[in-house]
């Protein structure tokens, strides 16, 4: 009986979620309104919440994928995950709004991926967030685990869990000092203009965009079983840079590891020249260790894992200085199968 009371209350819950509009840019750390996807967050039990989710038909940066048919892109759903959590803990769990959290940290994992087809009616998305973490005797959370469901309509899509370390802004500063031993430039001091002018970007067909301003690699150069390559993100892209940063944000390496991924997968037994086969990202697992510094250069490398003729498993470092700072496990699935996954009508 307690069980059913449960399963009503969540389902009630669930049915009110307001999808009219985006929720308060400054409760998921964003500056511009465009790139706020959190409609609502609605209590589900205590340390537990649900969120609705906006997905754009058309956005700069998350629509721009060359692999067909068109599916909305992962990350979308991984920033959704992330501005989910960071309300969520603002508005439910009680992390004051100028907490500065330090992703450790994360696995995400899409699954019946024919759901994800762009106009396909497979009904409202959603997010539902467990947060896990014991407060000190102040009240105080210093660091807190979270694990996420994505949901289209009824179909369970993805998972999520990410282990965070929440910091006070004079925290982070003494972070960053101890860190690098001198003040960190911000990333408003780059300009494309002085960028360009030594750098050469992959071509982006080559890493399954289209818009040069979202491509984040230099050439790729293959070396024995690897791809290597430079990380030379645009800082005026503004999903990427949605504000100034003292470092890479994590998102901007998840990507660069998502083009390298695609590279070294598209690309593997391909002739020169011949295009690259359609691949799409549906799983990351990453630790990170240090932050990504803007002044040193920051090179990535890829390793291809064989996991079979539709599935490619990428393991991808980043190095700063001869030192890794962060690795991913990057999943990429053959884009081309991915409606015959499922039939049309059927219903998870």
């Amino acid at each position: 009986m307690t069980t059913q009371v449960m399963e009503d209350a969540t389902s009630s819950v669930i049915q009110d979620i307001d999808y009219g509009r985006t929720i308060e840019r400054a409760l998921v750390h964003r500056s511009a309104i465009t790139e706020v996807f959190v409609t609502d967050v609605q209590t589900l039990r205590p340390m537990a919440v649900t969120a609705g989710i906006h997905l754009p038909l058309t956005h700069l940066y998350y629509s721009d994928h060359r692999s067909r048919p068109k599916l909305h892109d992962s990350l979308i759903f991984l920033e959704a995950g992330r501005q989910v959590s960071i309300a969520g803990s603002h508005i439910h769990v009680g992390i004051p709004i100028d907490t500065i959290a330090i992703v450790n940290t994360f696995q995400f994992s899409m699954k019946n991926l024919y759901a994800l087809e762009v106009g396909r009616e497979t009904g409202t998305p959603r997010i539902d967030t467990d947060f896990f973490g014991t407060p000190a005797r102040n009240g105080r959370f210093r660091k807190g685990r979270l694990v996420q469901r994505i949901y289209m309509g009824d179909v369970h899509v993805g998972d999520h869990s990410m282990d965070v370390l929440f910091l006070k802004k004079h925290e982070n500063e003494i972070l960053r000092q101890a860190q690098r031993g001198t003040p960190a430039p911000m990333s408003s001091e780059f300009t494309e203009d002085v960028v360009s002018r030594t750098t050469e970007r992959v071509a982006p067909e080559l890493v399954g965009r289209d818009n040069p301003l979202n491509v984040v690699l230099t050439e790729p150069e293959v070396i024995g079983d690897s791809v290597v390559a430079q990380v030379v993100p645009r800082f005026d892209n503004p999903a990427l840079f949605d504000h100034a940063y003292d470092h890479l944000p994590a998102m901007t390496l998840v990507e660069a590891a998502r083009q390298v991924a695609v590279y070294s997968a598209g690309t593997a037994g391909r002739a020169p020249g011949e295009a690259p086969l359609p691949v799409y990202a549906s799983g990351f697992d990453a630790e990170f260790y240090r932050f990504a510094e803007l002044d040193v250069p920051l090179t990535v490398s890829a390793d291809r894992v064989p996991a079979g003729p539709e599935r490619h498993v990428i393991r991808v470092r980043f190095l700063q200085d001869s030192e890794e700072i962060a690795a991913l496990t990057v999943t990429v699935d053959d884009a081309s199968r991915i409606p015959q996954l499922q039939p049309r009508n059927h219903h998870a």
